[in-house]
């Protein structure tokens, strides 16, 4: 299984971005494949998820209701977006995506130690 991160940008606040986490090497029904992101000095935080086989997500409190994840399949390819809608300065940060098993995704805090890939994370920084 590999990920590749792709779309950070320096927005404004209130702005919108999509991120997209291509995958190759896993099945059209995919575990699950989750959002995390981190800043400098902190802890690696879980953003949001979703299970390949019934497409249930997951979102972490502070980002309900601004960001949404939604996959995009194309034969054994899977893409795997973050829309982020209404950005403040404290969503700035690196974001990376992991693919982890079915139960990683299942409605409770995300943990990183539950996925076992990673990609190299993309920049997302929210500033006027």
């Amino acid at each position: 299984v590999q990920l590749v991160e792709s779309g950070g940008s320096l927005v404004q606040p209130g702005g919108s971005l999509t991120l997209s986490c291509a995958g190759s090497g896993f099945t059209s029904d995919y575990s699950s494949i989750a959002w995390f992101r981190q800043t400098p000095g902190q802890e690696r935080e879980g953003v949001s998820c979703i299970r390949g086989s019934d497409r249930s997500r997951y979102y972490t409190n502070s980002v309900k209701g601004r960001f949404t994840v939604y996959d995009f399949r194309d034969g054994a390819k899977n893409t795997i977006f973050l829309e982020m809608n209404s950005l403040r300065p404290e969503d700035t940060a690196v974001y990376y995506c992991a693919a982890g098993s079915r139960l990683a995704c299942s409605g409770k805090r995300l943990s990183r130690d539950d996925f076992a890939t990673w990609g190299h994370g993309t920049q997302v920084t929210v500033s006027s």
